[in-house]
């Protein structure tokens, strides 16, 4: 938006999320003063907190709203006194490929009893994962929507609902590589021949389960940019489904990152370079990501700023404690420097949610112009809960939320959610404090409350789920009781993760229905 108080991101053009310029970041010199919180915070030494003077420099406000843009924004009821629908993800394993190399439902029979007898315990819905490397899978521009036809058509018989994830990225590293779904294969012969398209750390390795979003503005896939292929995948969806629109599917998860969620892949699990609690690495060094950095740094007279990302940062697995970037110091995150690189990095992932979004809603607007909003639009973020007690929180600074003790990183997030309509999405909600080891300072709780403080700042409603398998009457009640607010206030939705074998044995069971029967009561 363009109105006065408000900020436009630059990575967007004024009518119908069109792209302005290619592959830059020109709005961060004359926006500078936008992304700034603070100029001054709490200092960390040895695992403590240690507060100091602090002083806001500039407007703290990003991509804020004035009363004009606000009024336009989807504001949503009050969740007060309301139930929590619940919806069970889909299996991991449900898609395989066959001996030809095409994409089938794996356990069909099985499946269909497994629906039925969800929805006898109370489940509202189901959400299924709708993937890229499935649907456009060996052509561009050739969608095969055959799996998906099948499997909505089988949950809708069972009298289930949907929540549907479309998802950009590859699940591949949860198999170990022997097994899931890749990105589509003409998109694999690209990344063969210029790794650039996929994300890289500072050693070179790159991650080939989501497009950099340094591609996001480049026509390096037959002509398209990244987001107009996310765009024509959104379309064909929503022309090969829209009767199912608000009556069976009720919210359309868009993904945004590795996992599906507004993130970089700081945290690669899957290889064996990070482990739990290692604060990660930052991943910009395609040559994309790397151009427009340079290209930014000079423009705000320090070249030197824009060769790499920021020294002494440490590695996957270093913890804070003597990693000079993460503590009070020269060229750390609190200095000129710091600020500098912690804006351009967080404001390129705030910039791909925009452009990502704006295509998502103008398509669901598009196919709901007489009944607006019988779909829900849903994004996700991901739970970077550990060193969230640090001043520095460098855990989410290498994910690109640039949220420290003194600024609120996610509420440029939700202002853009809010921009667009669209719900956020939050795992985490099966933890609790006391369960997370006190040294490595963790606080999903502390998470939890900010987001939703912060949703209900930008009138956004919160979906989430649970990040660990839990079928103990403990780890229920605490999703419950983080879904349901002392004052009455609900979370929209919950989704379970996920339908497997575990969640039938009768000790589960007996535990599993009674938790769904609670959901379902009013609060």
């Amino acid at each position: 938006m363009a109105e006065t108080g408000g900020i436009r991101c630059g990575c967007r053009g004024v009518s119908g999320g069109t792209f302005s310029h290619p592959g830059g970041f020109s709005c961060f010199r004359r926006n500078r003063n936008f992304f700034r919180n603070v100029s001054y915070v709490p200092s960390f030494k040895r695992g403590r907190l240690i507060t100091k003077r602090s002083s806001v420099a500039g407007n703290s406000r990003i991509f804020s709203m004035d009363a004009r843009e606000k009024s336009r924004s989807f504001v949503l009821v009050s969740s007060r006194h309301k139930k929590v629908p619940v919806y069970v993800m889909m299996p991991i394993d449900t898609f395989g490929i066959d001996a030809s190399g095409c994409p089938i439902i794996k356990r069909l029979k099985a499946l269909t009893v497994s629906l039925k007898a969800l929805k006898l315990a109370g489940v509202h819905g189901v959400a299924v994962e709708v993937w890229w490397g499935i649907v456009e899978r060996f052509c561009p521009l050739e969608f095969k929507w055959s799996l998906y036809e099948e499997l909505f058509r089988l949950i809708s018989e069972a009298g289930l609902k949907l929540h549907v994830s479309l998802c950009f990225h590859s699940n591949m590293h949860l198999f170990g590589g022997k097994g899931g779904i890749s990105l589509p294969l003409w998109i694999r012969e690209i990344g063969d021949v210029n790794k650039d398209i996929y994300y890289r750390d500072k050693n070179g390795f790159s991650n080939n389960d989501y497009l950099t979003l340094g591609v996001d503005q480049l026509p390096l896939f037959g002509g398209r940019t990244a987001v107009q292929c996310y765009e024509d995948f959104m379309l064909s969806f929503s022309t090969k489904f829209e009767p199912y629109f608000g009556n069976v599917i009720e919210e359309i998860g868009v993904g945004l990152g590795p996992s599906g969620e507004l993130r970089y892949p700081a945290h690669p699990s899957g290889d064996g370079r990070w482990k739990f609690p290692g604060i990660g690495e930052f991943q910009c060094h395609d040559k994309y990501m790397m151009e427009d950095l340079m290209t930014v740094a000079s423009q705000e007279g320090k070249p030197q700023w824009g060769s790499r990302d920021p020294p002494s940062a440490g590695c996957y697995n270093s913890f804070p404690s003597g990693v000079p970037f993460f503590e009070e110091g020269h060229d750390s995150f609190l200095s000129d420097y710091g600020r500098f690189f912690l804006e351009w990095y967080s404001g390129k992932l705030i910039c791909h949610a925009d452009a990502i979004l704006a295509k998502a809603a103008d398509v669901l607007r598009r196919r709901q112009e007489e009944e607006k909003r019988s779909v829900m639009l849903v994004a996700k973020i991901g739970g970077i809960y550990w060193w969230y007690k640090t001043s520095s929180h460098p855990a989410e600074l290498t994910a690109g939320y640039y949220n420290t003790a003194l600024r609120d990183g996610y509420d440029p997030v939700a202002s853009v959610l809010s921009r667009h309509g669209a719900a956020l999405h939050i795992p985490c909600l099966d933890m609790a404090d006391s369960e997370t080891p006190e040294k490595y300072l963790c606080s999903p709780e502390g998470l939890l409350r900010q987001i939703h403080d912060v949703s209900k700042k930008r009138t956004i409603q919160v979906t989430g789920r649970n990040t660990s398998e839990r079928f103990d009457q403990m780890g229920l009640r605490q999703i419950r009781e983080n879904c349901v607010q002392p004052n009455g206030e609900t979370v929209r939705s919950f989704t379970f993760f996920r339908l497997n074998e575990k969640i039938f044995r009768v000790e589960n069971w007996n535990n599993f229905v009674p938790f769904i029967r609670q959901m379902s009561a009013d609060v």
